[in-house]
């Protein structure tokens, strides 16, 4: 009669054998003789008996514990060992990985420099030829709307990265707003913006390049600071909507209506957080407001200029396709650093804007006839794959299983 293999009960032999949180012995990890390598009766001090009781079966388990987590690790991969170090205490911000990551997305984000230097230089060059040739109308090509969003997000957003001191950031909003500005100063010379929003538009530009170069290098009184978001926060707030709604006209009727309520109530909103009649949690939204506004008014830009290529399909010619592209590359440059830092507003600006603005509206003028296939296709395939490896790698540098992972982590936090 064949013996019989006597085993300890469910409860301490899933108690005593356990690694990374999972059985490594017992019924969730069964069978046992691959993870040994050998025969279990022949285990225990070189005796074939196949009779064991609970006690020789954990001095098996004491004497090739370390043989047993070697094998479950190397069979587990890099997620497991992650966790495990995670458990251990290890903190994944000294491993090197992570400070290599962390290093060069702060490189990557100061290169983003390059591309926004010479994004609006096509644009520039093109409007200027046709401004010297008298062909003022294919400025209209260039919507003013899409510009008047964009240089106020760029400065709205150069508020909010002199405050972080995010230096990479800073220089590249600056650029942004001055290269924006001399293609909005071309078209108000061209007719193809009205001269009120011109004059508002220089004042508010002038005024920000002045008064974020005092803050950033700590020249300028708090109080002045302050008033300074409350107005960058009530104007953010009162152009939005009405930007939003001038987009759309002649569908729908000219009415500066959105952009009076909305300055009435920002102007009311923020009266009463600088006068304490708020809550706590309601002051610290409407200190984030200018940052979300300046956010929402960088990615209505391509939303204006792709309605205005839809408005007007025979004057895309007057886009420039090189600086579409110099924009998906710049903001593309900015996103491993957002990511990695965490920062969403910076991630869904970064994102959106080289996406849409930059690889949408190069989709536009592909399906204008404006481009080749091709051409289109390389693009769009370079941007998936560096996209693929931004969020690979930060998975990485963060110790996650996964670069699904790293959203989830942005998006919910740490």
């Amino acid at each position: 009669m064949a013996s019989m293999l006597i085993l300890p009960p469910v409860s301490s032999f899933s108690n005593c054998y356990k690694f990374g949180g999972r059985h490594v012995l017992g019924f969730n990890s069964i069978p046992t003789r691959p993870i040994f390598g050998r025969r279990i009766s022949s285990i225990c001090n070189g005796s074939r008996s196949p009779h064991l009781n609970a006690c020789s079966f954990l001095n098996v388990g004491k004497k090739y514990r370390h043989q047993i987590s070697v094998a479950a690790d190397s069979n587990a991969g890099e997620g497991i060992a992650n966790e495990n170090n995670k458990q251990a205490g290890v903190d994944y911000r000294e491993s090197p990985s992570y400070k290599q990551w962390d290093a060069l997305t702060s490189t990557i984000a100061g290169c983003s420099t390059i591309p926004f230097l010479l994004l609006q230089l096509p644009q520039i060059l093109l409007n200027a030829q046709n401004l010297l040739s008298g062909n003022r109308s294919a400025l209209l090509a260039v919507g003013w709307l899409g510009q008047l969003t964009g240089v106020l997000g760029n400065l709205s957003l150069l508020s909010y990265f002199a405050k972080k001191r995010e230096t990479g950031a800073v220089v590249v909003q600056a650029v942004g707003v001055i290269s924006i500005y001399a293609v909005i100063l071309q078209l108000a010379i061209g007719g193809a913006m009205p001269y009120t929003p011109f004059v508002a538009t220089s004042v508010a530009v002038g005024s920000g390049l002045i008064l974020n170069f005092l803050n950033y290098y700590n020249l300028l009184n708090a109080g002045i600071w302050k008033f300074w978001e409350d107005v960058i926060t009530v104007g953010g707030l009162s152009v939005l909507p009405q930007v939003m709604w001038s987009t759309f006209v002649p569908y729908l009727p000219q009415s500066i209506l959105p952009g009076i309520l909305s300055f009435a109530a920002a102007l009311t909103t923020v009266i009463l957080a600088r006068s304490g009649k708020l809550s706590k949690k309601a002051v610290e939204f409407v200190g984030s407001i200018s940052g979300w506004t300046a956010t929402l008014l960088f990615m209505w830009m391509p939303i204006a200029q792709m309605w205005t290529n839809y408005l007007n399909p025979e004057n895309i010619r007057g886009l420039s396709v090189y600086s579409l592209l110099l924009a998906m590359i710049g903001n593309g440059l900015l996103v491993p650093r957002a990511l990695f830092t965490r920062d969403v507003m910076w991630f869904t600006g970064s994102s959106w804007a080289a996406f849409l603005y930059g690889w949408g509206n190069i989709l536009s003028i592909y399906i204008c006839g404006g481009i080749g296939g091709m051409y289109f296709w390389a693009i769009t395939s370079a941007l998936l794959f560096s996209m693929g490896t931004i969020y690979w790698r930060d998975a990485k540098a963060y110790g996650l299983s996964s670069p699904v992972d790293s959203l989830g982590q942005l998006a919910f936090g740490r």
